[in-house]
């Protein structure tokens, strides 16, 4: 039987096995072996070869956007960037990842229209382990959808679930320590529902057989395993919803109920016109916020502050973050910092590597010669 058959068997065998505090254990192994039988066929799909879709991160932050085929994805690039894709209203117009350079308070932001996902990419269709591979590298995923289809979102989430992207989520607070003895000993917190017997399925499936498990929150199944394998990609997400031109004002009650059933809030989604450079601006304001993006203003001795081509930070960034982006041996010369803006107590402010900058702050270093 091949992997393939044996992934089947297993699904096939969690959907049928009625879930209670009895069979919790059961179902657990069984989540706990699927996963693993899931990485070792994608390992093995990997070195098959295949060109893939290796791009090269470039600027201060990098954009996927998400969306079946023929949403509108490579128009919408080609508005927001310098990006200049062949595009046309079928399938698989792009065939290969057309990366852009959007440019937005100072920022270069890169813009990734990957091919359009089709059902089964997690598994391989349509190249679309390669296509996923590419959304992992992002830091914001963006789903693009046709104001007439708000049901791709749900077929778009499985795939980037089934290939171990997880969004708008935290990794799982689980701490797991292997020792030389005594087995498995596992400690929960108080609201924590799991039975410790499926703790301990789960870590056995993967190999252990001494160690030290904290769980102090509650979590599902398969939350702990995503924090066993260790290899799951947690991303923020946004939804923008094209061709938003072509409804009537009377069809959008239909559109926000149809956001509603899948939890997302139409006064958060962005609605656009990729064809008629429509609602772009709000847009490009959504993925600023998203980002988390923050602009420093560089004193630089000798010349001022330079106010044209700030330094692009993330939020919660600091002088020290600022020192590696600059490169050189700013890092190793770092003497000192003063600070003026948002983050400061006063002008001047005199800090070290670990002080956490701000948005429009402007950032002085002294360095030692």
């Amino acid at each position: 039987m091949g992997l393939e058959e044996e992934i089947e068997e297993i699904r096939e065998e969690i959907a049928e096995t009625p879930y209670n505090k009895s069979t919790e254990a059961h179902i657990g192994r069984l989540k706990a072996k699927l996963a693993e039988k899931k990485e070792k066929l994608e390992n093995q799909s990997s070195a098959g070869g295949g060109h893939g879709y290796a791009v090269e991160k470039h600027g201060d932050a990098t954009v996927a956007l998400v969306g079946f085929p023929s949403v509108g994805k490579s128009t919408l690039i080609n508005a927001l960037t310098n990006a200049d894709s062949e595009t046309g209203a079928y399938e698989f117009t792009t065939l290969d990842v057309n990366p852009g350079m959007l440019q937005y308070r100072g920022a270069n932001i890169q813009m990734l229209d990957v091919p359009g996902l089709i059902e089964g990419a997690a598994g391989g269709r349509g190249g679309g382990k390669e296509v996923l591979s590419v959304v992992r590298t992002a830091d914001l995923v963006v789903f693009v959808l046709s104001v007439f289809e708000i049901e791709q979102y749900d077929r778009l989430s499985e795939e980037l679930y089934n290939t171990n992207i997880r969004i708008d989520t935290e990794p799982p607070n689980v701490n797991v320590r292997k020792t030389h003895k005594d087995g498995i000993q596992v400690t929960m917190g108080d609201g924590v529902d799991l039975d410790e017997e499926t703790v301990k399925q789960v870590l056995r499936e993967y190999g252990y057989v001494n160690a030290q498990v904290t769980i102090p929150h509650d979590l599902t199944i398969d939350e702990l395993v995503d924090a066993v394998m260790d290899n799951r990609v947690y991303l923020p997400s946004m939804v923008t919803i094209n061709k938003a031109d072509l409804i009537d004002r009377d069809y959008l009650p239909t559109v926000e109920e149809e956001l509603e059933k899948r939890d997302l809030d139409p006064d958060e989604v962005v609605f656009i016109s990729a064809e008629e450079n429509r609602g772009l601006d709000g847009l490009k304001e959504r993925l600023w916020s998203e980002l988390g993006l923050v602009r420093i203003y560089m004193d630089k001795p000798g010349r001022g502050v330079d106010y044209e081509e700030p330094l692009i930070l993330f939020e919660g960034d600091t002088v020290g973050d600022a020192c590696e982006k600059l490169g050189g041996e700013l890092d190793e010369r770092f003497k000192f910092a003063r600070v003026t803006g948002p983050s400061a107590k006063h002008d001047e402010q005199q800090v070290g590597k670990g002080h956490e900058l701000a948005d429009e702050d402007v950032l002085r270093i002294v360095a030692r010669k």
